[in-house]
């Protein structure tokens, strides 16, 4: 069930620009990084096996169907991933994932063996499986994935949604029916997976944009942000936001989300700026204005220093969406 490379079903958002009502702070994120999840294959395991991966920062995702599978991803404690689990790794580098029912020889690596079309074998071959999972990659469409990546968790580690389980059990089932437009039904599962992800998981994420819309009174200061990037934002005005002291609030923010409230407030703005200088349709000026800054000398000098070239040069080298 490898699918051809396609354009995102979710098209640019360009979300000043054409959507000012979208102020959701999930689905502004969501939209700008348009995920493509159509990449993926099945994997089934038996016996003691073990794959290490190495994918320089390419996003990779992993739905146990079956079983349960360790993982142990560079510089983070091991997981156990059981069935019904989704696991996203927005930026991926070196990680394992292993067989827990027989632990593998010391050293041991496996090599997945295609053994039906798109579906490949690990471990014993003659061991009855007792491993299924749907694994993939998750590409971004915006050509600006990496800022907006880090507003998310480095693990999302989605477990016991029964929505997401569904959602998933679903795309299985599709991709192994052979009926009229499996593969546009697919990606658009995948992608409403994704999202159901996102969403599930917060609660359980050490910090963050999605711990921190879990966190109500957090919550309510991000989507202020995200409804007037614009206004003249401070720790004050948006401590009330959060009906919060500013001391509580700035030390609860800067827990959950893991930056401080206006270090928010400047990374949003400058993913809103390369959004709307990649459609070149409107002024630096007119953007400066859009993104809360009284001048475009004062919008240049900060977008300067946060992106690393000015807004007009970055406006001529980046392709427009």
């Amino acid at each position: 069930m490898e699918f051809a490379r396609r354009p995102s079903t979710i098209e640019s958002p360009q979300l000043i620009r054409e959507r000012p009502e979208i102020t959701d702070p999930l689905t502004q994120v969501v939209e700008l990084l348009q995920p493509d999840l159509s990449f993926s294959k099945f994997i089934e395991g038996g016996g003691a096996w073990r794959v290490r991966r190495s994918e320089h920062g390419r996003p990779f995702f992993c739905a146990l169907l079956e079983g349960s599978v360790r993982l142990e991803v560079q510089g983070r404690e091991a997981l156990v991933m059981e069935a019904g689990d989704f696991v996203l790794l927005p930026a991926a580098y070196d990680f394992t994932s292993s067989s827990t029912a027989a632990a593998p020889a010391a050293g041991i690596t496996s090599v997945p063996i295609e053994i039906r079309p798109n579906v490949f074998r690990l471990g014993d071959p003659l061991a009855e499986p007792d491993v299924r999972m749907l694994i993939g990659y998750c590409a971004f469409g915006s050509t600006d994935a990496a800022l907006l990546v880090t507003l998310l968790p480095a693990l999302i580690h989605a477990r016991g949604e029964e929505r997401l389980t569904t959602l998933i059990q679903l795309a299985v089932q599709e991709s192994r029916a052979d009926r009229p437009g499996r593969e546009m039904i697919l990606a658009r599962l995948m992608e409403v997976v994704f999202i159901e992800a996102l969403r599930s998981s917060g609660p359980h994420c050490p910090c963050g944009i999605l711990r921190g819309l879990g966190d109500d009174r957090v919550a309510a200061a991000i989507r202020r942000i995200h409804e007037q990037p614009a206004a003249s934002w401070t720790i004050a005005n948006l401590a009330r936001a959060a009906a919060m002291s500013r001391s509580a609030f700035f030390d609860r923010f800067r827990r959950t989300v893991g930056m401080a409230p206006m270090e928010y407030l400047l990374h949003w703005r400058m993913v809103l700026a390369k959004d709307l200088l990649r459609g070149r349709e409107i002024s630096v000026g007119e953007i400066a204005r859009r993104v809360g800054y009284g001048s475009a000398s004062a919008f240049s000098v900060a977008f300067t220093r946060h992106v690393g070239v000015p807004p007009s040069i970055y406006a001529r080298t980046r392709p427009a969406d």
